[in-house]
């Protein structure tokens, strides 16, 4: 699915990430998510230039936001599952990327919106990985596709890494919230 797609929640979702903004209400957008706040914002989505399926290396930008927002962390391992990318939104501030795709995340404020998953659990990705077969398969001349058995291997000590990072994107988000 893509946010570019005419279906017709699409159009309203946007709007209400739009009007999110204006009453400044945090928004915080995991992958559609983080398109639809990028899209609701200004920015655009398109084909990546890879796919991205499985771990993955994400670099955090040496600047002051990525640090407000993940602290002196430079890079982590992160679960992606993405075709399309988005561009930055005027006045946002990159804060993640790498190699396969310039931008896995952006802040705007107390807003927050990342291409990358860093909400995954185990039983997310098996059952991702259940109902996912087939793009795997149809995708597997990506540099940055993975098999499941590479997707599965050492799952809990890199899920216990990816949700430390993810308690420190949520913790500053939540921030936000009671400053609301």
């Amino acid at each position: 699915m893509s946010v570019n797609d005419e279906l017709a929640w699409i159009a309203p979702a946007l709007e209400l990430a739009r009007d999110a903004v204006r009453k400044d209400v945090p928004l915080l957008g995991h992958c559609l998510g983080g398109q639809l706040i990028a899209k609701a914002l200004g920015g655009t989505v398109r084909a990546a230039p890879v796919k991205e399926i499985g771990w993955g290396e994400v670099r955090v930008a040496d600047n002051e936001v990525a640090r407000e927002w993940l602290g002196e962390l430079q890079a982590f391992e992160s679960f992606h599952w993405h075709g399309e990318t988005f561009s930055i939104p005027p006045g946002a501030t990159r804060v993640m990327q790498n190699a396969h795709c310039q931008n896995q995340g952006f802040a705007l404020g107390r807003h927050f919106g990342m291409q990358c998953h860093v909400e995954m659990t185990e039983e997310l990705i098996k059952t991702w990985l259940a109902s996912g077969a087939d793009e795997i398969a149809a995708s597997r001349s990506s540099a940055a596709v993975q098999d499941p058995a590479e997707i599965t291997r050492e799952m809990q000590p890199r899920l216990a890494a990816l949700n430390d990072v993810a308690n420190r994107i949520y913790d500053r988000w939540a921030e936000g919230l009671s400053k609301g």
